[in-house]
């Protein structure tokens, strides 16, 4: 069993975190030469839409269920036979 302090906790939060928003960011992604709109000055394969706001609450849920799963497993008995 491991005590997990807070400053401890927060850190792996914020890794889980930003591994998941690595994860999180290609999906949906429709490039400005897919959407037929490319802007002046920026090439055809940036994003025509980011929708970020969305991407970020989605990274948060999950990294929340993913820090739970994990802080249950540091804490509790279950790898100790590991």
């Amino acid at each position: 069993m491991i005590d997990i302090g807070f400053t401890f906790g927060i850190a792996i939060y914020g890794m889980i975190w930003f591994v998941t928003l690595f994860m999180v960011l290609p999906f949906g992604v429709v490039t400005q030469d897919e959407a037929g709109d490319v802007e002046p000055g920026s090439p055809g394969s940036a994003p025509a839409n980011l929708l970020i706001g969305r991407k970020l609450l989605i990274t948060t849920l999950v990294a929340s269920v993913l820090f739970i799963i994990t802080y249950w497993l540091l804490t509790s008995d279950i790898l100790v036979g590991i």
